[in-house]
């Protein structure tokens, strides 16, 4: 279990937000998979459902990638955000390129190498909520 303060929480829901947007689209089950992940994170349904609502055409929230106080949460946040850019079917090179930017500003970039070339050699068959890395932290 993993420590994580309300910054870096606040940044990883944002960054997934920032994420799914990338493919200019929110899918069904990337709605459903973020509104657990905001309550895992302790956030309110009301914000999540909004902050999804509004993700597209939110022009205040820029792509700017995160960077986390704790290289392990930006580990898990990198690993999440793969998982969660496969929940649609398939991954777009618009959110490999933003994972590998958010790698890059937490100076992960081996790590993202490895972690991206695992998940494709091997993609998990069914990604449900308690699969995600988010899952292992409290406050």
């Amino acid at each position: 279990v993993m420590k994580i303060s309300l910054l870096d929480r606040s940044l990883y829901y944002k960054g997934l937000m920032i994420l799914i947007r990338q493919d200019r689209e929110i899918h069904e089950k990337e709605k459903k998979l973020m509104m657990s992940i905001g309550k895992k994170l302790g956030f309110e349904r009301k914000f999540c459902a909004k902050t999804i609502e509004h993700i597209l055409v939110n022009h205040y929230i820029t792509d700017e990638p995160p960077r986390f106080s704790k290289t392990g949460v930006a580990r898990s946040f990198l690993l999440d955000g793969l998982r969660l850019s496969s929940i649609d079917g398939r991954i777009h090179e618009a959110e490999i390129a933003w994972l590998a930017s958010v790698a890059e500003s937490n100076g992960l970039a081996d790590f993202w190498a490895a972690a991206l070339e695992q998940f494709r050699s091997s993609p998990p068959a069914g990604i449900s909520d308690d699969h995600f890395e988010v899952t292992k932290f409290q406050w």
